[in-house]
């Protein structure tokens, strides 16, 4: 084998099979939320009126008491430190879409006796003032203006991370600039949030609804990653910086043979997993699902939906544990969206849908679809808002790691459109030609086995091509990728369908002012959505080429890179839309353009300085060397008498040369890289990024004329099915 030291390091502690020993796990239900301040903590801990004043502000968004947050913090610190606590930290989610947070002890000096002595008060609880210049902003701050600010979201659950040596007590908050412009990815979700309720709001009371408790959008986002023995992570700058492999030859096996997919969960993997979700229930996450994905050495782990604002501060704790774990097992966790060519890469499948505590899920047909009014006006209306503002739902899942995975036959395409299923559709052409009288029925599915359950069968079927497919109660949104934040994505999602709703409700109250009755008024404007938007409707294969071209015939945007995509943030309805329902100001709107412009570009830089420097140091050396050795050897063989092949010495010689010379390319690329527009700095990208692509398929042919031993990298081999 290789020569590599850490390689044979890896491979050597693979083979002997070493798991993690870790102590007898106790039962879930003892852990689920133990280190949380739940509502049924704070209603042990608090005063009656302190408990109904908090629980109030948390359940219908009304204004917090400063009062009771001075109660809430003395409370929740002495809850804090009977954990083991030392310190505090407002965590917040700046744009670069990591987690970030301040620590602070709770101790100060007691200067009257000596010592020291624990204090929260209620304003450090609810603010904190972390440097806000050195996060991107997009233009928002200057660099010489400092102040920003956090400020508690009592919504989502404080909790207690722990390490090694104490613990901490972590606050989610938003985070805005001293001028009140949101610098963070949680303030929009809630601004969203406080919209889409507006909205349902206005189109539930045509209903007839009395009572109507907060409207919110509920979120259960699947994260796909990948498990690389840790030795070969290191082994690889490439994974290191990057998230993801720049070289690297397929093996003789890829995923071919559909094998991995929900297979044995390898023993060492099922250990981690098994970890991962004692730490996740110990936070409140509540994960359920754990399985092999596609692609060799990818994996899968999925919660139970649960309110948008929380999901989203649980899919980041879900990263940073998956990671976290991660190097104490031996493993590295690649969250990148394609971290190795060749095969399947990874997405974070959003599940989303709208309800509340008195009308339930918004999105459930119930039995008879066709006869469920509300739920078809709800299901219009989101028909109507992908239709208009697909290129939105685009934007946000716009990343330099998205663009490889989009479009190819393992996510959804980059064109945006709904996917009904059978029934649905059914019954919207229905009532696209006069109204519905009837639902496809759900059946039984007799297996022909007598000792097997007849099983009961849905009414339709299911399309993984579809990156906006109804899924029987919810709308899965399968384009966000892997390493994304799913809170702009929601952000996008709630603020079309407010947008929708509000459209229905103007429609429906015309109607009516009209003098049709609320029936009637529904017939007519979910007709006149499905005839103006139903070219958003696609059932078919999202992956073939007539879909490509159908698409086009529907005017449906296809935006198939950042570089496309990213620029719709600057248009004026796009604007308007965020703008007009006060998700996002035109200013907050343009400058999270500049922000993921710029994360594109950077991105792309990196990993070209990472081609040159990985070939000039690693791989052109081995090549050279080897190629010099083989003529070296053939030579001496023919001064023996043996004739011997000298073509392998060619090619690698060829192959070599022409990789220098693609290498050379770049590093003038990269010189003559200027501060010029964004939207010109991405397009430039996309050629560096060609240029690159040609690279690595020239060093991937060298790759497979070297010996094993003399190659400086782990392959693909090792890191793919050596677990």
């Amino acid at each position: 084998m290789s020569g590599n030291g850490m390689r044979l390091d890896a491979i050597e502690r693979i083979s002997q099979g070493r798991d993690v020993r870790l102590p007898p796990a106790k039962p879930v239900s003892e852990i689920f939320g133990s280190h949380v301040f739940t509502l049924q903590k704070m209603k042990a801990q608090l005063p009656k009126e302190s408990y109904d004043s908090l629980k109030n502000t948390i359940e219908t968004g009304a204004q917090l008491d400063p009062n009771v947050a001075a109660v809430v913090a003395d409370a929740m610190k002495n809850w804090a430190i009977s954990m083991g606590a030392t310190h505090y930290a407002h965590v917040f989610y700046p744009l670069t879409g990591a987690t970030a947070e301040k620590h602070d002890s709770f101790y100060n000096p007691d200067r009257k006796n000596g010592g020291v002595i624990a204090k929260f008060s209620g304003r450090e609880l609810t603010q904190s003032e972390p440097d806000a210049s050195s996060f991107p902003n997009g233009g928002l701050r200057s660099t010489f203006e400092a102040r920003g600010y956090t400020a508690w979201d009592c919504s989502s659950p404080a909790y207690i991370k722990e390490t090694a040596n104490g613990s901490t007590l972590c606050i989610p908050t938003a985070f805005v600039s001293w001028t009140g412009e949101a610098l963070d990815k949680k303030t929009p979700v809630m601004r969203s949030t406080a919209a889409l309720d507006r909205a349902a709001r206005r189109v539930l009371k045509l209903f007839g609804h009395k009572s109507i408790a907060p409207i919110t959008s509920s979120c259960g986002a699947e994260q796909e990653y990948f498990l690389v023995d840790r030795g070969f992570y290191l082994a690889r700058p490439d994974l290191v910086l990057a998230g993801r492999t720049l070289f690297g030859a397929m093996p003789a096996k890829g995923q071919q043979f559909d094998d991995h997919y929900f297979g044995a969960i390898p023993r060492r993997v099922q250990v981690y997993m098994q970890e991962v979700e004692q730490e996740l229930f110990k936070l409140g996450v509540p994960v359920k699902t754990r399985h092999n994905e596609v692609a060799p050495g990818q994996f899968e782990i999925a919660p139970i939906f649960e309110t948008s604002n929380v999901a989203t501060d649980h899919q980041q704790l879900v990263m940073i544990t998956l990671k976290e774990v991660a190097r104490k097992h031996g493993f590295a966790c690649l969250l990148h969206e394609k971290p190795f060519d060749g095969v399947n890469g990874s997405g974070k499948h959003v599940n989303w849908s709208l309800g509340n505590s008195t009308q339930g899920n918004l999105f459930d047909p119930g039995d008879t679809p066709h006869a469920n009014a509300q739920f078809l006006v709800f299901c219009a209306a989101v028909i109507r808002g992908v239709h208009l503002y697909g290129k939105v739902l685009r934007a946000m899942v716009a990343t330099a790691g998205n663009d490889h995975r989009l479009g190819a036959n393992e996510a959804p395409p980059a064109i945006m459109s709904v996917f009904l299923g059978d029934q649905l559709s059914d019954v919207f052409d229905q009532i696209r030609k006069g109204g519905a009288t009837g639902s496809k029925k759900a059946g039984m599915l007799d297996i022909g086995v007598d000792s097997l359950p007849v099983l009961p069968r849905d009414a339709g079927d299911r399309n993984r091509t579809s990156p906006f497919a109804f899924t029987g109660n919810r709308f899965e949104f399968r384009a966000v990728g892997s390493a994304q934040s799913v809170a702009s994505p929601i952000t996008a999602l709630n603020t079309i369908m407010a947008d929708s709703l509000d459209f229905v409700a103007d429609r429906l109250e015309e109607e009516m002012n009209g003098g049709k009755k609320l029936n009637a008024a529904i017939q007519t404007v979910i007709q006149e959505i499905l005839r103006k938007h139903s070219a958003a409707i696609f059932n078919g294969d999202g992956y073939s080429r007539a879909w490509v071209e159908e698409a086009a015939r529907r005017k449906l945007p296809n935006l198939r890179t950042c570089a496309e995509a990213l620029p719709v943030l600057r248009d004026k309805d796009v604007a308007e839309l965020y703008s007009h329902l006060r998700v996002l100001t035109k200013t907050e709107l343009e400058s999270r353009f500049e922000i993921y412009a710029e994360q594109y570009v950077k991105s792309v830089d990196v990993e070209a300085k990472l081609c040159v420097q990985m070939f000039k140091t690693q791989i052109y050396p081995a090549a050279v060397r080897w190629t010099g050795e083989l003529a070296e050897n053939i030579a001496c063989a023919g001064r023996a008498g043996a004739k011997l092949d000298k073509s392998v010495v060619t090619t690698l010689a060829r192959l070599t040369e022409k990789a220098r010379k693609l290498v050379a390319k770049i590093e003038k690329s990269l010189a003559s890289a200027k501060d010029e527009p964004l939207e010109k700095a991405m397009a430039e990208r996309g050629r560096l990024l060609a240029a690159m692509g040609e690279l690595r398929e020239t060093v991937d042919l060298v790759e497979r004329e070297m010996p094993d031993d003399m190659w400086p990298l782990p392959t693909y081999q090792e890191m793919l099915f050596l677990k």
